[in-house]
């Protein structure tokens, strides 16, 4: 018996049609990410994280004019409305 090698032509990626096509390193394509334009919805799952549900209406500012001064303690409606008016100030600003 006697061992034969066989020789199987294998493509390398630096040398193949494949990854000339357009492609970036590693056979991936090139792509920018798309611009965060969401910014209201960015700023409203923030605040969900921090807020309970019934304390979070889809408008922030429907939200404030809906709240009942006195209904928490103190510190914590200070707390709340300091979040509202940082997170409406903000959608402002980055909109």
């Amino acid at each position: 018996m006697s061992c034969v090698s066989r020789y199987i032509p294998v493509m390398s990626h630096r040398t193949s049609r494949i990854s000339r096509t357009g492609r970036g390193r590693f056979g991936r394509k090139r792509s920018v990410p798309p611009p965060l334009t969401d910014i209201p919805g960015q700023v409203h799952s923030a605040l969900a994280v921090d807020l309970p549900d019934e304390d979070l209406t889809e408008d922030l500012t429907d939200a404030l004019e809906l709240y009942v001064m006195g209904s928490k303690p103190r510190c914590e409606e200070a707390e709340y409305l300091e979040l509202m008016e940082d997170a409406i100030d903000r959608i402002a600003r980055e909109s």
